[in-house]
This record gives structure tokens, C-alpha cells and sequence, in this order.
């Protein structure tokens, strides 16, 4: 090649290669602040009082009603096998709960109580579950990508730590940090 073909390719790679360069910047930049827009996992420490859900009874209640209390919530389905491990745990956990803590595994069945009460007639164990109270009443939480989601909520209301799947006594080592370091009831 000629010295001066060489200059041109070079001259012409230099220019591409700068547009090419500024339009992936532009690209990362978008897609960047696209991904930050749209990430709407609340911090740590963010209120979630305002979550709601429902008893067997069809009663509403909310996390603002735990003032005072950390509270474990596990968000999971009759259909999903990892949940099915946690549940045995977290029964465990609910039937020891005392005054400084609640425990409140919120199914999100398609068929509510009448999926979760066969489920739980088809498995005995002392577990008392509850339901969305509607269909954005988890929103504060941020999304739920995976479960069973488990989520501790510190005695102020606010979240304070979540983890999605399920690892034998993660809940209630977590549960003894949010305590103090204190011990869960035997």
C-alpha cells in the first residue's frame, strides 16, 4: 500500500473509529441511565409500614401495625420448591416469635387463600399465612424478582436488609443481627 493510501485508511479508521467510539459512550449512557431510572429496589433503611396484606379472615393489615417489632416477611408460592423448604423454618421461627418479633409468610399465589389452605391442609405445620392485600400492596418492597424473597424490616418499619432463595438458618441468623445479637426463642 502507498503512503498515501495508508494515510486515508488511517484517516478514515480514525473518524469511524471516533464515531464509533462516542456512539457506545452514548449507547452505555442511555442504557446506563435507563437500568437507574428503572432499578426500583428500595434501599436500605427505606419505609415499607405502608405494605399490606391480608389474614385468612380476609382482614387487612399493614407493617405499620409491627411498630416496634422486627418482622420477618418471606414472600413465597405453594408451587415453588425452594419455598416449600423454608417453610418448615419459618413455622419454626412464627411459633417462637415473642414480643420482639413477627414472622409473616406472604404467599403470591394466583389463587390466594384457597391455593395456600390446601397447600397447608396437604403439609401440617403451624404455620399462619397471608396474602397480598392487592396487587401492588408489595410496590415498597421493591421488585420481586425471585423466591422466596425474604425480607427483615427493623422495628422503625424500615428495611433493613432482603435476600431471594432459600439457605438453611440464614432467617434466623438474620433475624438475630436485627435483634441485637440476642437469641431467638427456643
Amino acid at each position: 500500500m502507498s503512503e498515501d493510501m495508508m494515510g486515508r485508511v488511517r484517516d478514515r479508521w480514525g473518524r469511524w473509529g471516533c464515531f464509533a467510539t462516542l456512539g457506545l459512550l452514548g449507547l452505555l449512557v442511555v442504557f446506563g441511565l435507563w437500568k437507574v431510572r428503572r432499578d426500583t429496589t428500595p434501599m436500605v433503611g427505606a419505609d415499607v409500614r405502608s405494605v399490606a396484606f391480608l389474614d385468612a379472615e380476609g382482614r387487612r393489615h399493614t407493617l405499620a401495625e409491627y411498630s416496634g417489632k422486627v418482622v420477618v416477611v418471606d414472600v413465597w408460592a405453594t408451587w415453588c420448591p425452594p419455598c416449600k423448604a423454608s417453610l418448615p423454618e419459618l413455622s419454626k421461627l412464627q411459633s417462637e416469635a415473642d414480643s420482639r418479633y413477627a414472622v409473616l409468610p406472604i404467599s403470591i399465589d394466583d389463587g390466594g387463600f384457597t391455593d395456600v389452605n390446601a397447600y397447608l391442609g396437604s403439609h401440617p405445620m403451624p404455620l399462619k399465612a397471608f396474602v397480598p392485600a392487592n396487587r401492588g400492596s408489595l410496590d415498597p418492597f421493591g421488585p420481586i424478582i425471585g423466591i422466596p424473597t425474604t425480607i427483615i424490616v427493623d422495628e422503625n418499619g424500615r428495611l433493613r436488609t432482603r435476600w431471594s432463595g432459600f439457605a438453611s438458618g440464614r432467617a434466623e441468623s438474620e433475624l438475630k443481627a436485627a435483634l441485637g445479637g440476642g437469641t431467638v426463642p427456643r
